[in-house]
């Protein structure tokens, strides 16, 4: 037997599914991006860039692409800052409650994001518990709905990609060697010091690494803004979803759909180019 072909017979299977699976409907997508639509006809197969120039010269999607983004990036910031503070703390902890504590984080992986998502909702509406919490101890004299807002949305994607940069740190902090830190607590640096100049130095890698899948899961959400945000704060998932199912205009759906793949190409590839650049002899 060839033993060249090997690879190839043993990734075949798997290449195949990726094909069809993936493959195709992207390059199905990305063709009726090209197609015309009207109301009266419905969509035809006649290829034009008429959807694109829609979409580029509109305020009003330029808005939509905005907040996706924006709302993205708050989400990876807070993530960061959270995850990364949980990750060491439960790689510091021992036997069983380690274990026990990172069930508890990741957890929440478990459970549908519809599901979490409208557990947020029964909190964030005016008759919520953070509602009457903040009217309880005074903060507020009338009720606070965090409903159909930015920050709503913020919390509760938060709240859902979290365990993303917990897993993507935590696997980070088990390659670093203890007696490093053990070395610099000997030589005088306080434990502040040790975390700013031998840890986080360290599992920077894999706090981008994780950076990188939050930001890419949080623009591409559409259930939890879908739900949180309502009709009102539309993000690029959802704006999609609404022009191939409620006005039938598949073409420019499709068409808001391939940017927003074309712009989360573009900052993947920048941001994994800028690791291996600058943290590639930590990863070999």
């Amino acid at each position: 037997m060839n033993t060249s072909r090997t690879p190839w017979l043993l990734s075949g299977p798997a290449l195949i599914l990726y094909l069809v699976f993936m493959i195709a409907p992207i390059g199905s997508i990305f063709l009726i991006s090209f197609f015309e639509f009207n109301f009266e006809g419905g969509m035809r197969a006649t290829y034009t860039l008429k959807n694109y120039i829609e979409i580029l010269t509109d305020g009003y999607f330029y808005e939509i692409y905005a907040r996706t983004f924006g709302v993205a990036f708050i989400v990876t910031i807070s993530c960061v800052l959270i995850g990364t503070g949980e990750a060491y703390v439960l790689s510091r902890m021992s036997n069983p409650w380690k274990g026990l504590f990172l069930m508890v984080v990741l957890g929440p992986l478990l459970i549908s994001v519809v599901v979490r998502t409208l557990g947020w909702a029964l909190l964030f509406g005016s008759t919520g518990l953070i509602s009457q919490g903040l009217m309880a101890v005074g903060l507020t004299s009338a009720p606070v709905s965090l409903m159909y807002t930015n920050t709503g949305v913020i919390i509760a994607l938060t709240h859902v990609m979290v365990p993303f940069m917990v897993i993507a740190v935590w696997a980070a902090l088990q390659r670093i060697n203890p007696s490093t830190e053990a070395a610099a607590l000997s030589l005088g640096a306080s434990q502040f010091t040790v975390i700013r100049r031998v840890i986080v130095p360290q599992i920077t890698p894999g706090i981008l690494s994780g950076a990188i899948m939050v930001f890419a899961l949080s623009a591409s959400a559409f259930a939890t803004p879908s739900i949180i945000g309502g009709r009102r704060l539309k993000n690029v998932p959802s704006a999609a979803y609404d022009e191939f199912l409620n006005t039938m205009n598949w073409p420019l759906g499709a068409a808001l759909a391939m940017l927003l793949l074309v712009a989360m190409l573009i900052v993947l590839i920048s941001a994994n180019k800028l690791i291996e650049r600058r943290y590639g002899a930590v990863f070999s």
